[in-house]
């Protein structure tokens, strides 16, 4: 029977501790997992012993028994004893033997302990088989564990302004075939996180949550500042000078704006209600604000010219 060094199997020295020897467990379980490597046949038998090796260093009863034989390996080994030749007989555990307590696992490292089918090596079993640990042909009932949810999931998203102003709804489409109808609620800015509950990983106490992080795509005809909206509207320099009315393009509807005579370059007017919706509660929204933009005449005739000098001529201006 060959010797198991399960300190070499998880890459960890014999000081270990317990928190070291967890981290080095998930870390190797994830990469050597038979899912994760469906096309290596060495992947199972490798995962195998790393839920062996992980099964008794984890547990502090196995863990002293295991180090009490190896100390007595060595020896046995450095006065050039042949494998063959070694006593087995005190070593060996007995049905029923050893202690009758049970500890709780996870749900995760009971899949990662015996999730993987097959029983542990004669290795595992000469020394561990009657301690309440794993037998051939299943698990003891000194194992329990209690029902635990899956784990939750964030998954982002990209949405556009319209769909952040209107809601939506998505199909997300995951690799194992899975597909998801997600709806993205009005008001939604980027940074939003939308809850799917039961739509994350599953566990034996029911599934996880799925949490969608929403970023907002840039919009060419709009600032967004929380529920208010931004935007440039030009004018001519006659509407400017003389008052009117202009058409401004909301993001779901166009309103007349009434633009006073003499407004400047650069004002502001405040469109209350033309906004975004609030996420907490879309039947309120924000406000639109209106930056005018004032547009020059070009390519003057010599009267248009002409009609300007007497204007500034009237004003008193003097070049």
């Amino acid at each position: 029977m060959d010797y198991k060094d399960y300190y070499q199997t998880l890459g960890v020295e014999k000081s270990a501790s317990q928190d070291e020897i967890k981290k080095a467990f998930r870390k190797l379980a994830r990469k050597h997992h038979p899912d994760v490597n469906p096309d290596d046949p060495t992947a199972e038998e490798r995962f195998k012993e790393l839920n062996e090796a992980y099964e008794v260093l984890s547990d502090p009863e196995k863990r002293q028994k295991y180090d009490q034989f190896g100390a007595q390996w060595k020896q046995y080994q450095q006065t050039g004893g042949q494998p063959g030749g070694f006593d087995w007989s005190q070593w060996s555990s007995q049905p029923g033997g050893g202690s009758s307590g049970y500890r709780t696992v996870t749900p995760e490292e009971f899949e990662s302990m015996f999730g993987g089918g097959g029983g542990f090596s004669d290795f595992f079993e000469t020394l561990f088989g009657g301690m309440g640990g794993r037998t051939r042909g299943g698990v003891s009932s000194q194992f329990r564990t209690q029902p635990q949810p899956g784990r939750d999931i964030e998954h982002e998203i990209e949405v556009t302004l319209d769909q952040a102003f209107h809601g939506t709804t998505m199909t997300l489409q995951w690799e194992d075939g899975r597909s998801i109808e997600a709806k993205i609620p009005r008001g939604v800015r980027s940074g939003s996180r939308v809850r799917l509950a039961g739509q994350g990983q599953a566990g034996t106490g029911g599934s996880g949550d799925l949490y969608l992080r929403v970023t907002v795509k840039p919009d060419n005809r709009f600032e967004r500042d929380k529920d208010d909206l931004k935007t440039q509207q030009t004018i001519d320099l006659y509407t400017a000078v003389l008052g009117g009315k202009v058409s401004v393009q909301g993001i779901d509807r166009s309103v007349q704006l009434s633009i006073p005579a003499e407004t400047q370059n650069g004002k502001v007017f405040r469109l209350r209600g033309l906004g975004m919706p609030n996420l907490r509660k879309p039947d309120q929204r924000g406000d639109l604000y209106v930056t005018i933009n004032v547009r020059l005449p070009q390519n003057l005739t010599d009267e248009q010219k002409q009609l300007f000098e007497q204007l500034r001529d009237l004003a008193g201006e003097k070049v």
